[in-house]
């Protein structure tokens, strides 16, 4: 959705409840800033994920260990979801303090047009979920944050994932009696992170049908890759790609940028990339110019 075209209706927590009550996974590709997610929705997807891991690699080019604040954060959310018109899932980190902060956290991401948010139970600051040395909050302090995010919305606000990190600290067992006792605090959807077999994909899936699961694919990280039909079959609900764009994006801007350096011009890249124009058409220079001419603004 171009900032210049006419305003339509925002695609926000009620169409992310009617996805998600599809028989068939929503899946969600990671975007960490607003070009990538103009290309997801281009792609046809019907949501799009901003991935904590992609957001403070591209806005810091540092690891996701907890550097970006809650502002920085909602930011980027917001950016990203102006610039698209399909429901747009964020990573909230760990609420970033108590509950006090969390229902402002809460509301912030609201007024900036997320659909729905994930809230962690690690200590502050965090860690990617697929790093090692991470370290869990008591479950009842997770509780109650988990209880503010959900009296903090409004009445058709923003949808709450709970995501527990414990399965690295205190096993599968323990995650999954915090990922019930996060359900019974109000979640809408549960993230259990990091399950480390099929085994455990499956423990997880059986143990909370019934609620709403997310799954997250995480190329490299220590959850086994699952084909999409296993997933629907475990009914999985929502399905976010945190790092595949990221991945390769990395990768072609290294590749450019090596063939910059031997070449000492782009001449060999040029036949290999979108024109010029096809780039401006895409992030909607066409309707700039429809603007520019209902008011009158001089042609360029």
């Amino acid at each position: 959705m171009s900032l210049f075209t006419d305003a339509s209706p925002i695609s926000g927590p009620r169409r992310l409840r009617e996805l998600l009550a599809r028989q068939e996974p929503t899946l969600a590709p990671g975007a960490f800033d607003a070009l990538s997610a103009r290309v997801v929705e281009a792609a046809g997807f019907d949501a799009v994920y901003m991935t904590g891991f992609g957001s403070t690699a591209s806005l810091l080019g540092q690891p996701d260990v907890g550097l970006l604040t809650e502002h920085e954060m909602m930011d980027n959310a917001r950016r990203i979801a102006q610039a698209v018109n399909i429901p747009l899932i964020a990573d909230a980190d760990t609420g970033y303090g108590n509950p006090l902060n969390v229902i402002r956290a809460v509301r912030d991401y609201e007024q900036a047009g997320v659909a729905a948010l994930h809230i962690e139970d690690q200590v502050s600051p965090k860690k990617c979920g697929h790093m090692d040395r991470k370290h869990v909050i008591p479950r009842d302090e997770m509780v109650g944050k988990i209880r503010a995010a959900h009296d903090a919305r409004g009445a058709d606000g923003i949808l709450i994932i709970a995501r527990t990190d414990a399965r690295a600290m205190e096993g599968l067992g323990a995650a999954l009696d915090r990922a019930e006792a996060y359900r019974d605090a109000g979640a809408d959807l549960l993230f259990v992170e990091a399950p480390q077999s099929v085994d455990e994909i499956e423990a997880v899936a059986r143990r909370l049908k019934g609620t709403p699961l997310l799954f997250n694919w995480a190329e490299g990280g220590k959850t086994p890759p699952v084909a999409l039909a296993d997933l629907a079959a475990l009914g999985f609900n929502l399905i976010i790609f945190p790092i595949s764009l990221l991945l390769a994006a990395t990768q072609a801007m290294q590749a450019a940028a090596a063939a910059i350096r031997n070449d000492g011009s782009p001449i060999n890249l040029v036949p290999t990339l979108p024109s010029f124009q096809q780039f401006t058409d895409f992030i909607g220079l066409p309707q700039v110019k429809a603007v520019e001419r209902r008011y009158g603004v001089e042609e360029w």
